[in-house]
């Protein structure tokens, strides 16, 4: 009997540690098995590049391929680039998919590693509602102040030879009206219209024939006498 005890005590013992053992070894082979979760995406910019960076932070370094669908109303409405191999690490193995995302779109990533994997990261990606800023499109600020700089001395070149000239023919006019009082005086001058001008000089001609008049009547008389 007591024989019979002691075996019985020794296969119990031997059933635990192997019953542990199996234990153990489970759980450090789903420890290192290769799992979605170990696996993240996000939107993010490189410059003025839309990006989706997909992380692997599989410690077991299993290979695995990384699709990335764009999602409209809940169906694939196109396949972004093509499918990419990463191998993960516990640090953690990023791949990046180039693609001009929208603000606030939908992507599916699907992961396939082995027989180990093959589903969605869930939940789907969804990105930021601000776009990448391009990198031609200019500061607001900085556009406006370059032209004003430039048109501010373009205007100011140009009224100024306006502003000579319109000086210059004011004189011009001033110049051409002022001979004109001076000639109408100088004609008013010389025909005598603002004097006594004109009569005096009728009454004098007057004179000079009454005068002629009486020293032709006074030699016609002297002539007389004298032949007499």
């Amino acid at each position: 009997m007591s024989i019979t005890r002691r075996s019985a005590q020794s296969v119990r013992i031997l059933g635990v540690a192997s019953a542990t053992a199996a234990l153990v070894l489970g759980a450090a082979n789903s420890a290192l098995a290769c799992n979605i979760r170990e696996f993240s995406a996000e939107a993010t910019c490189d410059g003025s590049k839309g990006v989706i960076v997909v992380t692997d932070k599989d410690a077991s370094g299993t290979p695995a391929v990384i699709t990335v669908f764009l999602e409209n109303n809940g169906a694939d409405a196109k396949q972004v680039g093509k499918p990419q191999e990463i191998k993960g690490s516990k640090e953690g193995t990023t791949v990046s998919f180039s693609e001009d995302w929208k603000p606030n779109a939908t992507y599916r990533v699907h992961v396939k590693a082995g027989n180990q994997v093959d589903a969605d990261i869930e939940p789907n990606l969804t990105t930021p509602s601000t776009a990448c800023k391009t990198e031609d499109t200019p500061t607001p600020s900085a556009t406006p102040k370059p032209s004003e700089t430039e048109s501010t001395p373009a205007e100011s070149d140009t009224p100024t030879p306006s502003a000579s000239q319109s000086t210059s023919s004011a004189p011009a006019e001033t110049s051409s009206n002022a001979p004109s009082p001076a000639a109408g005086d100088s004609n008013l001058a010389e025909t005598g219209a603002n004097s006594n001008t004109g009569l005096i000089a009728g009454i004098a001609a007057a004179l000079v024939v009454v005068g002629g008049g009486a020293v032709f009547f006074g030699m016609r008389r002297r002539g007389a006498k004298s032949g007499r």
